[in-house]
């Protein structure tokens, strides 16, 4: 795919980044000769914006030959690392944290991520008022058996602070191979612990179905949806036409969607989910721009689970595009939102391929709920707020699971 709106995280999100996949590396570029080739016609002549405003790139010719005569360490003065790192400053220069420009390796990876291809630390990352945060470890992951939670912030990694990073630049440093290690410094609620994490490789499935039982006896399906990736849609329809078929026997007396820890991904995997448990031509989020054409989601097919009771978990790891889904469910009133208050990303990226293998991910519009909320920055109040309390250095388990064993009771 060329293009694709995606909402995240944190990537990701989702733009969930997803702290997976083994490090980013410089991908390919033109040579410092095809690039000084180039200055006659780009770089020391004068260009107009779309403004009519002159750029002169003099400026720019002469600070790049100064680098290279003057800088002291020569093996550090890399052209390739320039050409990119001076992109990555232009579009960085809008202020947004979820519009950036990503080097051929990166953008690969980034792809990767979206479908579900691996190795790292299974954690994934966020951006909260200019700090790198862990937005969810992922289950049975390294970085959740080190004890990493939700919500950490991230101050250093191998020692180097993390003051002023961006979302790539927080996942070049702590991805990596295999077998080798990374050490995460994060603040906890004012205390800084240290992890030393062992990279491993990671497969994280988008749906997980199992079975709860409720305190009156009756079972409850527990499905939880961890990304909206590029196999989300298979892996879901396999678990809804499962939960139908129970639901159809009377052999459930409802279900339970986990949206907890979800980091976003793709928009239209977030409408599609949501389409199950509505009439078909029901709106589910309206996207608003001024770049773009103004769009509005409406549930894509006849839902198969239109009367099943549903409860739906989420947490500060919510974002994006798993709130999307939450929030028209709740504005449906098809659902009872169960939790803690979410993440709170409320735009729309789209995911570009440019020359060479490289891409931009820009940030072209926001999204709003069906009865017009806009949920950036404050995220979405669970009607019924639990907190899953945890002890120091513990990992929660499913019978410490309050929330869980909330959402299931309700029903």
């Amino acid at each position: 795919m060329n293009s694709q709106k995606i909402t995240n995280y944190l990537l990701y999100a989702a733009l969930a980044i997803f702290l997976f996949g083994s490090g980013y590396r410089l991908g390919e570029m033109k040579s410092r000769k095809s690039l000084m080739s180039q200055r006659g016609s780009q770089g020391q002549s004068s260009l107009f914006d779309k403004t009519q405003k002159e750029i002169d790139f003099t400026l720019f010719w002469d600070t790049w030959d100064k680098v290279q005569e003057k800088y002291v360490d020569k093996k550090k003065v890399d052209s390739k690392k320039m050409y990119y790192g001076a992109i990555k400053g232009m579009v960085a220069s809008v202020d947004d944290p979820y519009t950036f420009f990503l080097t051929p390796q990166e953008n690969q990876q980034s792809k990767d991520d979206l479908g579900g291809k691996f190795e790292g630390i299974g954690a994934q990352l966020g951006l909260k008022e200019n700090r790198i945060v862990i937005i969810a470890p992922l289950k049975n992951s390294p970085a959740e058996k080190a004890g990493t939670r939700a919500g950490d912030a991230i101050v250093k990694v191998d020692g180097q602070s993390t003051k002023g990073w961006t979302l790539p630049q927080a996942v070049s440093k702590i991805r990596g191979d295999k077998g080798t290690k990374v050490k995460i410094t994060v603040n906890r609620e004012g205390k800084e612990l240290t992890f030393d994490i062992m990279r491993d490789e990671i497969k994280v499935p988008s749906v997980e179905l199992t079975y709860e039982r409720a305190t009156d006896g009756q079972q409850v399906a527990h499905l939880k949806l961890n990304q909206f990736g590029e196999n989300t849609n298979d892996e879901w329809n396999n678990a809804i036409d499962e939960i139908k078929q129970r639901w159809d026997g009377k052999q459930i007396k409802g279900m339970v969607l986990d949206l907890r820890d979800n980091p976003g991904g793709y928009l239209e995997s977030a409408v599609y989910t949501a389409s199950e448990f509505l009439p078909e031509g029901k709106l589910i989020v309206k996207q608003e721009s001024t770049v773009t054409e103004s769009k509005d989601y409406y549930s894509t097919h006849e839902g198969k689970l239109q009367t099943i009771p549903i409860t739906v978990l989420i947490n500060q790891g919510s974002a994006s595009a798993s709130e999307i889904l939450a929030g028209a469910l709740r504005d449906h009133k098809r659902a009872t939102l169960i939790g803690e208050k979410s993440f709170g990303k409320g735009s729309v990226q789209e995911a570009l391929d440019l020359g060479n293998g490289a891409g931009l991910h820009v940030t072209v519009a926001k999204w709003i709920l069906p009865k017009g909320e806009w949920i950036n920055g404050k995220g979405i109040e669970p009607e019924i707020v639990v907190e899953n309390k945890v002890t120091e250095g513990n990992t929660i388990t499913k019978d410490e699971d309050e929330q869980l064993q909330q959402a299931v009771n309700k029903l």
